[in-house]
């Protein structure tokens, strides 16, 4: 039986640079599989990819055994494919009844999913709690009876009872309806108990694949070897970028300043290349300590 979906040597990553090499994963129909890793292994970029957000470096994206390489909108339309991240996605100044509608599944379905929407169908999206309006964007997503779905951090903030719900939801509709799930996932033991296989990815490589059975046996070896601290995020490569890319401008700056002063005999600014690195550093500071205001 061909896999649902599959990806053979993908690289992906933002602005020309590659943050994910050469990955390969399966999942079949009926099957839940967990994708784990430390912040900012490329477990995002890798799902962004494969629902079609980001254009691949090199590789390919499989959905039964047909190469796509159609748009994100084209392949949840017509591809049979349920996308739930992180940000939810829900219309926060329409009600939850035509939050549900605006997906094109059955608003029966998603109630019998999460019967706590029921109540809060006159309700606006942006007056609901977090778990709510995960629920909501789950419930969406799973009353179009999708082939495969793809879930981006569904626990992120909430709390483990609801945590429960939205995975046990998943594993529902893979036991009875033959849906393919790949969920990223930050609470690695609660996800390996609704799952059937994991990988693991760090630096944007996978490094280990095993039965959720044996993951949960080896938990905490996985975790003390990978799941503790941070990899080189996709941010890191953005920021590297960044840098490059204000350098540049900085130095065509410094012709035009040194040209003017040819010309005009003024003197404009008197900053040289190496004081680069300080700039940066003060530019951070400002942006961190910005943070913990909004904080």
């Amino acid at each position: 039986m061909s896999a649902l979906l599959e990806t053979r040597s993908l690289k992906a990553g933002y602005l020309g640079r590659e943050v994910v090499q050469a990955v390969n994963l399966k999942v079949q129909p009926g099957e839940v599989v967990c994708l784990l890793g430390p912040n900012g292994a490329g477990k995002t970029t890798t799902l962004l990819t494969i629902a079609g957000e980001l254009d691949p470096v090199d590789g390919l994206v499989m959905f039964s055994n047909v190469p796509t390489f159609t748009p994100m909108y084209q392949r949840v339309r017509d591809g049979g494919i349920g996308l739930v991240t992180e940000d939810r996605l829900v219309f926060t100044k329409m009600s939850t009844r035509d939050n549900l509608r605006i997906g094109g599944g059955s608003v029966e379905k998603a109630l019998e999913l999460f019967p706590e929407l029921e109540p809060r169908l006159s309700v606006r999206g942006g007056m609901l709690s977090g778990g709510e309006q995960q629920m909501l964007a789950l419930a969406r997503a799973l009353s179009r009876d999708p082939k495969l779905l793809l879930a981006d951090e569904m626990s992120l903030g909430l709390a483990p009872m609801i945590v429960d719900r939205l995975l046990g939801a998943v594993r529902r509709a893979a036991d009875e309806h033959g849906t393919g799930a790949l969920i990223v996932e930050q609470h690695a033991h609660k996800a390996l108990r609704y799952s059937d296989r994991m990988y693991l990815m760090a630096r944007g490589q996978i490094l280990l694949e095993l039965s959720a059975e044996e993951a949960l046996s080896r938990l905490d070896e996985i975790e003390e070897a990978y799941l503790r601290g941070t990899s080189e995020t996709e941010e890191d490569h953005i920021e590297r970028l960044r840098r490059k890319n204000k350098r540049k401008a900085w130095r065509r700056q410094r012709v035009r300043e040194r040209e003017l002063h040819r010309l005009s005999g003024k003197t404009i600014s008197t900053r040289k290349e190496e004081d680069d690195e300080y700039y940066f550093e003060a530019e951070r500071q400002r942006r961190e300590w910005a943070q913990r205001v909004r904080r």
